[in-house]
């Protein structure tokens, strides 16, 4: 990996990374760089604003999902053609995953990729304390190189030279300062953020103004020498999604229908490139808009998403929860993961849905939310039971199914504690965990596998 690479992180969740993140990739690949975006954790949201600013696919690095010894060859893979690689932090820059250490946390990461940190401070509410910030940060972790600081929300000339004369003494450059600035911010719902593809006309507006307030208040030039101080990565081996001879040679005619669109945006590339390369032609349709299931389909992937948002649309179109029901009936393989478990249930919050998972679903106020290690509890094409994976949870929605005896999709474990998840009725595997396959490329050979024995 000879692209340069810096590491975007925050001193906590809310100090601004996101802004700065894909202010950066959006000003610096309009200023002529091939930008590759990388969001640390399990995060959807984010890496799809940085598509839109930088032309190329958000990517994810989580040493939790995919293991540590996975960060630098997935990002090696993701910053093919680039000449720079930007890297938005999760949370704060040491919080992992939890009762961790620093496992899948961005100080892992950065350490991982020998990348430099640039640390987004929020100053709005201090003064010379910005120094004690920083030279804690500087100094928790010998091993972490942490190149400089983005000053953030600074109130006005006076209280911006009153932060750089405290950080002076610690030896760490300030590398930009951004104002207060109510514009600057994305919308947010309950999950985070609102996707950029529920709003992309506004985003990309979005991103041209903070291209733009990068360029007015970030020492550009400065960042990218930073970024070019990384050392090259040349002898890692870059993933890559090609079928190994253990998982046999790349099948051919399978089509592999993938719900899309505003209520179904939560998808890896790093999934839908094993599939393909293990010899699936992946169809798009939007359950919104499309009334039929794309031909020809030998299984059907439902992402994760915010049907929630958009329940009263997807219900409406009863063309499409009836395609999607005789598609189940028919035993062909569906993999669905926390939106499509909600689409794929008899109702949500009251609306008739797909009616392919005999369960009612509802949203609620309790937020389900971490990584757990997780094992196949159940026979699937794609998950054969006892296959063991590591996921993530993120839902305020619950479901309760009708029938005591469906099988559960998974046994999951986190922090001491084991219960069962999901469900799995004929060739449906629906749960709120989502994966990332990069770890168990098998998932894909199997699901190919079992597409184009019914594509047919």
């Amino acid at each position: 990996m000879t692209a340069g690479r810096l590491v975007i992180a925050g001193t906590h969740s809310g100090a601004g990374k996101t802004t700065v993140a894909s202010g950066l990739m959006a000003a610096l690949t309009r200023a002529g760089h091939a930008v590759a975006p990388f969001k640390v954790g399990p995060d959807f949201i984010d890496p799809s604003y940085h598509r839109l600013a930088t032309g190329r696919p958000g990517r994810n690095l989580d040493a939790y999902m995919s293991g540590p010894e996975l960060i630098a060859p997935l990002a090696v893979h993701g910053s093919a053609g680039a000449d720079l690689a930007i890297v938005e932090g999760v949370m704060g820059l040491f919080d992992g995953a939890s009762g961790g250490g620093e496992l899948a946390s961005t100080a892992q990461v950065a350490k991982l990729l020998q990348a430099p940190v640039v640390l987004v401070v929020d100053a709005s509410a201090m003064a010379r304390s910005v120094a004690a910030i920083v030279h804690g940060f500087a100094t928790f972790d010998p091993e972490l190189k942490l190149g400089g600081v983005v000053l953030n929300r600074v109130a006005s000339d006076w209280h911006e030279e009153l932060l750089r004369e405290a950080i002076a003494p610690t030896g760490v450059p300030v590398l930009g300062v951004l104002r207060r600035d109510a514009a600057l911010s994305v919308p947010e719902r309950h999950l985070g953020l609102v996707p950029a593809v529920e709003r992309e006309p506004h985003a990309r507006r979005m991103l041209d103004g903070l291209a733009e307030t990068m360029r007015a208040g970030v020492d550009l030039e400065a960042l990218v020498a930073l970024a070019r101080s990384a050392p090259a990565l040349d002898s890692v081996e870059a993933w890559s999604p090609e079928p190994s001879t253990e998982d046999g040679a790349a099948l051919a005619e399978a089509r592999i229908a993938v719900a899309g669109g505003p209520a179904f945006s939560f998808h890896y590339a790093e999934n839908h490139e094993l599939l393909a390369a293990a010899g699936a032609e992946l169809v798009s349709f939007d359950p919104l808009a499309d009334e039929e299931l794309p031909p020809r389909c030998g299984a059907l992937l439902l992402a994760g998403g915010f049907p929630e948002v958009f329940g009263a649309e997807l219900s409406e179109n009863w063309a499409l929860r009836a395609e999607v029901a005789a598609f189940a009936r028919r035993g062909r393989p569906i993999v669905a993961e926390c939106g499509g478990l909600l689409y794929l249930s008899t109702e949500l919050d009251g609306r008739p849905m797909c009616d392919v998972v005999p369960a009612r679903a509802w949203m609620g106020e309790k937020l389900t939310l971490g990584y757990r290690e997780a094992e196949s509890a159940a026979d699937h094409p794609a998950w054969p039971r006892g296959t063991v994976a590591r996921g993530h949870e993120f839902h305020y929605s619950s479901v309760d199914p009708a029938a005591d005896e469906l099988a559960p999709a998974w046994t999951l474990r986190a922090r001491g504690r084991e219960r069962s998840e999901g469900f799995v009725l004929g060739g449906v595997h629906a749960s709120y965990l989502h994966t990332h396959w990069a770890a168990t490329p098998e998932v894909a050979t199997r699901l190919v596998s079992a597409a184009a024995g019914v594509a047919a």
